[in-house]
């Protein structure tokens, strides 16, 4: 028999872990108190939902009133590094199926080859700002460890490394395939090596529109459908480690202003990438050359590039605040 105190704990699931770990106890007896009183209250069930997803956007840093602003600027920070790996492995995708078509047609139009610019020169933006980002997370990692803090880092740390190396070894290998491989007109743009564009194909192979198709999946090789499954796992396993390393993550006042910096810096890359992936989609050859066709997927990317970019915005954002917040209080 479901008592009331069962009801009142599937009720608090609508809130993260953290507040039910501060304020759980107190607000399951008054839950319990008001289900006695009230069995059924439909109001009751749709307020609770409510205070929780606005409870669970202040956890992931994209609302105010957090329990903490330290909290806050580590969630904020985890955030914004996952709406980054989402934004990479998107475009990335984005960016290679265009440079295949390169490799194997000339565009009719400059739009194509500006958009491949623009994309190329973003994504080199990004992996520069990556080099600084790694650097101050280790050092931080390091003066944690130090300080005796380094147990809590190695969970994420693992899942982190794992999820690279599954993801580096596994392109390595399967790159060989890739369906550019003979062409040559990716020769005129020379600033883009002919093997990395493989290594990106082959790193973002599952995200492809044959999944909406599972007739023709079907027919891919075995080795290569364990690939698309093993690689989009290890791109969620690198992307949620990294977000609980940051959230666990000890950084001092300067270290996050500097992330802050840095993230605004990657914003502006994002930007400029979403700007030579919109001149893509609108351009003509993208829908009457099959080298360069816009499909569904490539508009689902796209919408997803837009939604990452507004989240890490709002994110850094909320950053910004929880640290400005905790200047304010260290200087009383």
């Amino acid at each position: 028999m479901t008592t009331h105190a069962d009801r009142a704990a599937r009720l608090l699931r609508w809130y993260p872990r953290a507040w039910r770990a501060r304020y759980g106890e107190e607000f399951a007896e008054l839950l319990a108190a008001d289900l006695a009183d009230r069995p059924r209250s439909a109001r009751r069930t749709a307020d609770v939902a409510a205070s929780g997803l606005r409870a669970r956007l202040a956890d992931a840093g994209l609302s105010a009133h957090p329990l903490d602003h330290l909290t806050a600027a580590r969630a904020g920070l985890a955030t914004a590094a996952r709406c980054g790996a989402a934004f990479l492995l998107a475009g990335l995708a984005m960016w290679s199926q265009v440079a295949i078509g390169m490799q194997w047609a000339r565009p009719r139009h400059q739009g194509v080859t500006w958009a491949l610019d623009l994309m190329s020169v973003a994504l080199l933006g990004l992996a520069l700002i990556a080099l600084p980002a790694i650097a101050g997370l280790a050092k931080a990692a390091i003066d944690a460890i130090r300080r005796g803090r380094g147990r809590e880092l190695r969970g994420p740390a693992a899942v982190v490394l794992a999820g690279a190396a599954v993801l580096f070894f596994g392109a390595r290998h399967f790159q060989n395939g890739w369906p550019g491989t003979g062409g040559h007109l990716l020769l005129a743009q020379a600033h883009i090596p002919a093997w990395l564009t493989a290594f990106c194909w082959a790193a973002t192979m599952w995200m492809t529109s044959y999944l909406a198709h599972p007739a023709a999946l079907a027919a891919f090789p075995p080795g290569q459908l364990a690939w698309m499954a093993c690689s989009a796992i290890a791109s969620f396993a690198l992307a949620g480690g990294a977000g609980q390393f940051l959230r666990r993550l000890d950084q001092p006042p300067a270290g996050l202003r500097y992330a802050i910096w840095l993230g605004r810096a990657a914003s502006a890359c994002m930007a400029l990438f979403i700007t030579g992936a919109a001149r893509w989609l609108i351009s003509p050859d993208g829908g009457v050359m099959p080298a360069f066709h816009v499909g569904s997927i490539d508009l689902a990317a796209m919408a997803l590039l837009v939604t990452s970019l507004m989240l890490s915005g709002r994110a850094l954002r909320g950053t910004t605040r929880a640290r400005l917040a905790l200047a304010r209080t260290g200087a009383r």
